[in-house]
């Protein structure tokens, strides 16, 4: 459970995720982790997407 973010965080991470808030309290703090680095990981790809694009023109 992630019990030690504040009220901000909880709220961006919920957004973030696409979760109820009130889901996301109850979320294993490894699920939440393992999620956010495939955010991660998919927006790093879009980056470097939109890159090879703009450099192609």
């Amino acid at each position: 459970m992630l019990k030690q973010l504040s009220p901000e965080t909880a709220i961006k991470l919920a957004q973030q995720l696409g979760i109820p808030i009130e889901q996301l309290v109850h979320t294993p703090r490894h699920i939440v982790l393992q999620k956010l680095a495939q955010i991660a990981q998919e927006e790093q790809k879009a980056e470097q997407q939109q890159q090879a694009s703009e450099e192609s023109e």
